[in-house]
């Protein structure tokens, strides 16, 4: 327990100890304190960046990717010196740079339910920097068992979500999403695109949250949500209520332990090449390629939304552009007459492969019996086969 502050802390803080919501003794509980960021990417950034010039004692960083130049739009934490480095790695040089008083945790790992606890067990705050569903049920369901509060946020193009969840006190996320949403209903960022200053405003408001409840100062946003919308510079906010049904926090919870995210989501929790709709039904970028060349009955079935195609596209007369937004409202009506009719054999592909994984294992589903998976999508196809 730290109960005082160096005369180089106290110049280094010195605006936190003018403040009397915040003072000396708000400087050491936050010495004190600790707090893991699950994802150093959009969100994890700022709220990394922010906790660790705040003077956060310890802060745990959760990742398992590298940096990529396409992360340098929003991911702050991250430069181009960084590139093809250790996320994590990354981030805590950045951060010892910026604080070198503080101590850094860094777990290269996927964040699993054979992981979770161990990690989150010895911190006294969980922050959700992630952008998957199944990983935010993780998180959530740690935070509960272990009776932790949990900053929650969230990105889209150019809206943004803040949440605090605390059980003790208020509703946990699966009071109000008790069941994820359909596999592919919800695009990601990487599917649907971000605005890259959008990460650090919600972010920024993540590490606000924690410094609050670090310091039991202010009101917090347990059973509130925030709406943040860039466009319009608006932010709005909604009441939530404890479902006391919950399978979780409700006083009849039956979810005593982790589960597999994964199944109960049916989605991959985690992106590195988790794309395969099954060994009978993947083939690969160099795999596409040859069969384009030799094969003229083929059918190219891209299923990312018009926008998309702006991005990157293959051309050729065999190519049928249908979203699978519009498979999910039409079915299979919204297939062209050489697909419904199943005359060609079809490849369907998409921008990283996730979607195109889910549109095939649903023709399959209806009967398709020539349909494959391009996995990794027009990405892998433009790194490997054609830039």
């Amino acid at each position: 327990m730290i109960e005082e502050l160096s005369h180089e802390q106290i110049l280094r803080y010195s605006r936190h100890l003018l403040m009397p919501e915040v003072g000396l003794q708000g400087q050491i509980k936050l010495k004190n304190s600790s707090a893991l960021v699950i994802g150093t990417g959009g969100l994890g950034s700022p709220v990394a960046l922010y906790l660790a010039a705040a003077g956060i004692g310890r802060i745990g960083l959760v990742d398992y990717d590298i940096v990529d130049s396409s992360n340098l739009q929003r991911q702050v934490i991250h430069g181009t010196s960084t590139v093809g480095k250790l996320k994590v790695e990354s981030a805590r040089d950045r951060l010892t740079d910026l604080n070198p008083d503080i101590q850094i945790d860094i777990y290269n790992e996927p964040y699993t339910s054979e992981n979770a606890l161990r990690i989150a067990r010895d911190y006294d705050i969980i922050i959700d920097g992630t952008d998957n569903f199944p990983t935010r049920y993780l998180t959530n369901d740690v935070a509960v068992f272990l009776g932790k509060p949990n900053i929650y946020g969230s990105i889209f193009r150019f809206d943004g979500q803040v949440r605090v969840f605390s059980a003790k006190e208020g509703p946990c996320y699966r009071c109000l999403f008790p069941e994820p949403p359909p596999p592919g209903l919800v695009p990601s960022c990487a599917e649907g695109g971000v605005l890259g200053v959008l990460p650090g405003t919600v972010g920024t408001l993540q590490a606000t949250e924690a410094i609050k409840v670090l310091l039991g100062i202010g009101t917090p946003l347990i059973g509130k949500l925030l709406l943040y919308n860039a466009l319009d510079m608006s932010f709005d906010f909604v009441t939530l209520k404890k479902n006391p049904n919950c399978r979780v926090c409700g006083p009849n919870a039956d979810i005593k332990e982790l589960i597999d995210y994964e199944e109960f989501c049916g989605v991959p929790g985690h992106h590195a090449d988790d794309t395969s709709a099954g060994a009978n039904w993947d083939i690969t970028a160099q795999e596409l390629k040859t069969r384009l060349e030799r094969d003229p009955n083929l059918l190219l079935l891209d299923v990312r939304e018009l926008s998309e195609l702006d991005y990157a596209k293959l051309t050729d007369s065999r190519l049928e552009v249908t979203p699978m937004s519009r498979l999910a409202r039409e079915g299979t009506t919204a297939l062209s007459e050489t697909a419904q009719s199943q005359a060609a054999t079809i490849y369907v592909m998409c921008h990283h492969g996730n979607r195109s994984m889910q549109v095939t294992a649903w023709l399959v589903q209806q009967g398709w019996k020539n349909v494959f998976n391009v996995r990794g999508g027009i990405d892998e196809y433009a790194r490997k086969m054609d830039q």
